[in-house]
């Protein structure tokens, strides 16, 4: 079993920071992949970012230059600080990790999700 705890969202006003951090704990042999999706009302979960165990990262295109993703291996933690937020930012947060376990069986984890909302 693998569990992936976020934090740090909250209320920003439009040109704030926000740092969210995702740490995964469990039957963790080794992590594949960790990334950052986000849900709006009405609209589909999105990726925002994603790095790999080697770390490649990627990013959606609305994020580019505003957001960056890292991690910290010892810890099995993810982080996204996020920069000249928009209201557009506005969503549930979830931290998702493609995970090797100790049943050696790659599966991936979702968090339950932290709000990040961006308003005046």
């Amino acid at each position: 079993q693998v569990q992936l705890v976020e934090s740090g969202g909250g209320l920003v006003q439009p040109g704030g920071s926000l740092r969210l951090s995702c740490a995964a704990s469990g039957s963790i042999l080794s992590i594949n992949r960790m990334g950052w999706y986000r849900q709006a009302p009405g609209k589909q979960r999105e990726l925002v970012a994603a790095i790999t165990s080697g770390g490649s990262t990627n990013y959606a295109d609305s994020v580019k230059g505003r957001f960056t993703i890292s991690k910290d291996n010892a810890k099995n933690t993810v982080y996204m600080q996020m920069n000249s937020l928009k209201p557009e930012d506005t969503a549930v947060y979830y931290c998702n990790g493609v995970v090797l376990t100790t049943l050696r069986s790659v599966d991936s984890y979702w968090g339950r999700g932290t709000q990040v909302t961006v308003s005046s």
